[in-house]
């Protein structure tokens, strides 16, 4: 068995995980166009729940086809259960009401805070070195991330002062789920991690969506509708997830959380495609620091 860095050093550096990455900020960035989709015909909470079971489904189903069990190693199971209630359970809650109650621009601010944050408990826990180079990255990139944010304009104030608490606490759930997923035993493959956090904190999302789907009318949902659930949950949850807990496995979670940064690029290059929104000088500006500051913090400390 592979052993693992110690906590105090940073992880081994593989070029192979940054193509998992990027994948996973395009499968981020166009869920957000993806899912207004299905938003217009699927109650928010309801989405949200079957969007997470069957992602649980198709996660379970393709653990037993490549590692053959489903079982959890012993010992292991109550920290699982911890990240995915945390990671999941409370994240799509706090992202999702706090979005509710605060301006689409509001969110996207404070979520971009989510790389500073992995990086700084990372440093305070002892998990992670945080060189001068990463920290010169990731103070780029957000302010590129600001840039981008700010060109759809801020609107601050104390009518979205409940949202914006909740979308932090939102970026403090994944925090603590990303650095949770770093400090699990090698033993445990990024697939199963996936699947068992997955599955563990979905009946808390099930309990809160079911009463709308009971209500909802389902002969309404178009076949676009439907395609955009279908998009959400085995693109954006099961592939975007495994690939993400492999990358935090693989080069650490300070390092794969810049890489959030660039979700925002994706989403605006995807309106500016399908949505023909065109970016102002403002965006293109954000972008060239996003992508600048993830360079940077990518390269060897100095």
């Amino acid at each position: 068995m592979p052993t693992r860095a110690p906590a105090s050093t940073p992880a081994v550096h593989r070029p192979a995980a940054y193509p998992q990455l990027f994948a996973v900020v395009l499968i981020w960035g166009l869920n957000y166009t993806v899912s207004k989709w299905s938003l217009r015909e699927f109650p928010v909470l309801g989405f949200t729940a079957l969007r997470f079971a069957i992602a649980s489904v198709l996660l379970v189903a393709v653990l037993r086809w490549r590692e053959g069990s489903i079982r959890p190693a012993p010992g292991h199971l109550r920290r699982l259960a911890l990240l995915g209630v945390t990671g999941n359970s409370v994240y799509q809650l706090c992202f999702i009401i706090g979005l509710s109650l605060t301006t689409a621009s509001n969110s996207a601010l404070v979520l971009a805070s989510m790389p500073a944050m992995v990086a700084g408990l990372a440093f305070v826990f002892g998990l992670e070195r945080v060189t001068a180079r990463s920290a010169e990255g990731l103070a780029l990139a957000s302010i590129g991330v600001v840039l981008v944010v700010a060109a759809h304009g801020l609107a601050l104030g104390g009518h979205t002062l409940h949202g914006d608490f909740l979308s932090f606490g939102a970026v403090i759930c994944w925090a603590v789920f990303t650095l949770g997923v770093r400090r699990l035993p090698d033993g445990i493959s990024p697939l199963a991690i996936t699947t068992w956090t997955m599955v563990l904190g979905t009946p808390v999302l099930l309990l809160l969506g079911l009463p709308s789907l009971v209500r909802m009318d389902w002969g309404a949902v178009s076949p676009l509708g439907w395609a955009g659930l279908v998009y959400s949950a085995a693109m954006s949850l099961v592939v975007a997830y495994v690939l993400w807990n492999s990358s935090v496995r693989v080069i650490g979670s300070s390092r794969t959380a810049v890489f959030a940064c660039i979700t925002p690029l994706v989403a605006m290059a995807s309106a500016a495609f399908v949505l023909n929104e065109r970016p102002t000088p403002l965006q293109l500006a954000g972008a060239a620091a996003i992508l600048g500051g993830v360079i940077l913090s990518q390269r060897p400390a100095r």
